[in-house]
Formats: C-alpha cells, sequence, structure tokens
C-alpha cells in the first residue's frame, strides 16, 4: 500500500492571511435519511461525534461531523483511522439502507488563518459569513467551484473536490494579498 499524498503536497501562502493545504485527512460520506436506525450509534462510534442538525458540524477532539444535506453527512478524521471508521458505521448500520464511502483522495482541504481570514472567504464566496455560526458548516461556491467551508481554530477550514486544488489553492493565495481584488 503507497502513503498517502496530499493533493498539493502542504502548498502554504503568507499573505494577510495564512492560506495551507492540510493533509491527507480522512473523510466519509455517509448517507442515510434522519432517523435511520443506528445513523446516531454510527456516527458516534466512527468520530465520536453527535450527530449534527441542519447546517451545523459536531466536533470530537480531532474528529468532526458535518451536515451536508438532508440525508448526508461528511465525517473527517485522520487518514490512517477511515477503515476502522467505515467498520464501526457498517456494524451500526447492519440491515439498515445507507451508504458510506471513504472520499479522503477524492478531496483537497485548506485551513485559512488570520485576524482577517473572513476577509479571504469573503473575495470568493456569495456565503453570508457573518451569518455562519461556530458551530455551523456551509457549502457555497468559491468563485466556479464547490466547497464547504466551517470556522475553526483561527480561521476556517475549506473542503473541495481535488481536481481544483490548484484552482481553489490560487484563489485563496490571491484573495489573502493586499490590495487585491477578484
Amino acid at each position: 500500500m503507497s502513503d498517502p499524498v496530499s493533493a498539493l503536497q502542504g502548498a502554504v501562502s503568507q499573505g494577510f492571511a495564512r492560506v495551507e493545504e492540510i493533509g491527507p485527512l480522512g473523510m466519509i460520506t455517509l448517507r442515510a435519511k434522519p432517523g435511520t436506525k443506528g445513523l446516531v450509534v454510527a456516527i458516534k462510534a466512527a468520530t465520536g461525534c453527535n450527530l449534527p442538525e441542519a447546517r451545523k458540524i459536531t466536533h470530537a477532539g480531532a474528529n468532526s461531523c458535518g451536515w451536508m444535506s438532508p440525508d448526508e453527512y461528511l465525517l473527517v478524521l485522520p487518514y490512517g483511522d477511515v477503515a476502522k471508521a467505515l467498520a464501526a458505521i457498517a456494524k451500526a448500520m447492519e440491515g439498515t439502507h445507507h451508504l458510506a464511502v471513504d472520499v479522503s483522495d477524492a478531496r483537497a482541504v485548506f485551513r485559512v488563518t488570520g485576524p482577517e481570514a473572513d476577509q479571504v472567504l469573503r473575495k470568493l464566496t456569495p456565503a453570508d459569513l457573518d451569518a455562519v455560526g461556530e458551530d455551523e458548516i456551509r457549502r457555497s461556491r468559491f468563485a466556479q467551484v464547490a466547497a464547504a467551508f466551517w470556522p475553526s481554530e483561527g480561521g476556517y477550514t475549506l473542503v473541495c473536490f481535488r481536481s481544483v486544488a490548484g484552482y481553489v489553492m490560487g484563489l485563496l493565495t490571491h484573495a489573502a494579498q493586499s490590495g487585491s481584488e477578484i
């Protein structure tokens, strides 16, 4: 088995905010309707997190569970813990209609940090950052690509498809430069 490689090998850019590609990071897409037998137990067993309400994200140490849509959750955890988490989900949800897929290698993850990290995001997304609370997750677009983001320590964490990682890094880097306009 090969060692995991992040999309941009940890690229970093420093402007009025710091932009860094972080990873590899484990991610599981879990599809199940709310109220499905075993769903709450599965998420708790896989991540230690509580089931998030609509547009919320819950955390337990380094793990997170974000609400992505009425029947979709994004589980974020260390890369090496994905197989164990998938097994825990399968056990907790055995016999119920659900889908749990490792999407770790299909995603790129960025952190934008600093006192003005929000200014970087405001240049790129139509989402109302003033309405995003500390325990919320948003799916939106950043320029022309789909992404999800949530507040994290000292800034924001952003997830996008790996295929557009270079483009998103360029957008974030440019937006974090003083005097830049998008």
